[in-house]
């Protein structure tokens, strides 16, 4: 899976703001923190301490300091201003909310941070392929499934595609009508 791909049929460019939303180490937060430049801004929230401080130390070393990472449970309320999130990527992270039952919360939150006109981007495992990477096919999400959810929440799909031979990348935004 190549992030700089997958963050481009995002439709990241400069100037947006991003919440890579259970970051790791940085694997689309750096890439993205090149495409929004120094106008830009991308905040990268994870739970692992070590995988923070990784990533701090990679924005840190490529001089990226439009990258703030921190940790943090995003299902909690994030240090992120209310409305100024272009783009929020979830990859590889949707099908453990939904198994966690925390899908609300962290929903809950993503709408807080987006902007009217912003995006959830939600990138996980396809479940028509059952070999690794992944979790097990028991635990993967498939986009119907995944539409279904988010619409609970208020949130309406816009696309859904393959991406790469393992991956589902859905695009999502709020969905002003429902109540």
């Amino acid at each position: 899976m190549d992030p700089q791909l997958v963050l481009e049929a995002i439709g990241i460019a400069q100037g947006h703001v991003l919440l890579d939303a259970g970051s790791g180490e940085g694997r689309f937060a750096i890439p993205a923190s090149l495409m929004v430049g120094g106008e830009g801004k991308v905040y990268a929230a994870d739970t692992s301490e070590e995988r923070i401080e990784a990533l701090q130390q990679a924005a840190q070393s490529k001089g990226l300091a439009q990258t703030e990472a921190f940790v943090a449970d995003v299902t909690e309320r994030l240090p992120v201003p209310s409305g100024t999130v272009d783009v929020c990527l979830m990859a590889n992270v949707f099908h453990e909310l939904v198994e966690n039952g925390v899908i609300r919360g962290e929903l809950g939150e993503i709408k807080r941070v987006l902007r009217p006109e912003g995006v959830l981007a939600i990138l996980d495992f396809r479940t028509d392929v059952g070999r690794p990477p992944g979790p097990p096919l028991s635990r993967r999400v498939d986009p119907a499934e995944l539409e279904r959810l988010v619409a609970q929440y208020g949130f309406r799909q816009r696309s859904s595609d393959q991406v790469g031979s393992y991956h589902y990348l859905s695009i999502l935004s709020v969905d002003e009508t429902a109540a």
